[in-house]
């Protein structure tokens, strides 16, 4: 039996989020022996967006395909950014917006597809995900030996219809956007692996990588509160998960984890040099 793991960072919030991605990226490939990193980086400049210097950073620090969702679009500058970097995605049923939603690559022997989709429910009034799905599968279900897909979504239930939706179609079905961490990681009888949220990696002594006092203020006033990002309990979190790409594809096992920076892990070059995410937000 092959195997290929894939390590998904759950969504990366504001600075404190890019520095512990900045040091730990290398660490977890080399400690879970990963083939391939994949990160949401929507929140990545000051929780709202990422920028095209944030996103070269991050592929610095050796994740190799960003994903994102409904605050791609936050920085204005990132849509040039969007035409000529094939590795950084937006959702893909996005309606003639600059970019690509789904990326086809090699990694070694294999073919692997990775897909970013956003939900409707609670959200833009957009394109369908589901219907969007059924176009990028006819462009790549016969080329790709794995296909990851990055759900983005509010609801519950829509990312798990479209965990059902694409059981025994692709590799893994991953949920973003809410930014708390379920506990029902599982893998179906046709071998689709599923979580219908990755979690946040950002500080976590905050609302949902936000500064407290501003999140409480919206909902005790009703008034709009600038929010900042916060500071305290910075963890990285997100799933690795094990395909067989020689099984159509089949995901082995999937496991969650959010840990706090631990600079004792090895790398596995002991000399690589650890970028530093020191860019403002």
């Amino acid at each position: 039996m092959a195997s290929f793991k894939i390590i998904f960072i759950a969504d990366v919030v504001g600075k404190p989020g890019r520095h512990i991605l900045s040091q730990m990226v290398r660490r977890l490939k080399y400690k879970y022996e990963a083939d391939y990193v994949i990160a949401n980086t929507e929140n990545a400049a000051g929780g709202f967006g990422i920028t095209p210097e944030m996103a070269r950073k991050v592929f610095s620090y050796g994740v190799d395909c960003q994903t994102s969702g409904n605050h791609i679009w936050d920085r204005h500058e990132i849509g040039d950014y969007l035409k000529k970097e094939p590795r950084l995605l937006r959702p893909a049923n996005y309606p003639q917006a600059p970019g690509s939603g789904f990326y086809l690559t090699d990694v070694g022997d294999y073919k692997l597809a990775v897909i970013n989709l956003m939900g409707r429910t609670f959200m833009k009034d957009i394109d369908c995900p589901f219907r969007t799905s059924d176009w990028i599968m006819a462009q790549v279900r016969n080329k790709a030996d794995m296909i990851f897909v990055d759900m983005h979504a509010e609801a519950t239930s829509e990312k798990l219809a479209m965990w059902h939706y694409l059981d025994g179609v692709v590799s893994v079905v991953v949920g973003t956007h809410t930014h708390v961490q379920t506990a029902d990681e599982r893998i179906s009888e046709k071998g689709t692996a599923y979580i219908t949220d990755c979690g946040m990696t950002g500080p976590y002594d905050s609302i949902l990588g936000m500064k407290k006092e501003g999140a409480l203020g919206r909902f005790l006033s009703g008034m709009p509160r600038r929010l900042t990002v916060a500071e305290g309990d910075v963890k990285i979190s997100g799933v690795i998960v094990d395909i067989d790409p020689t099984q159509s594809g089949k995901a082995t096992s999937i496991e969650r984890f959010s840990v706090a920076l631990d600079l004792t892990l090895p790398l596995r070059n002991p000399e690589e040099e650890i970028v530093d995410a020191g860019e403002a937000d």
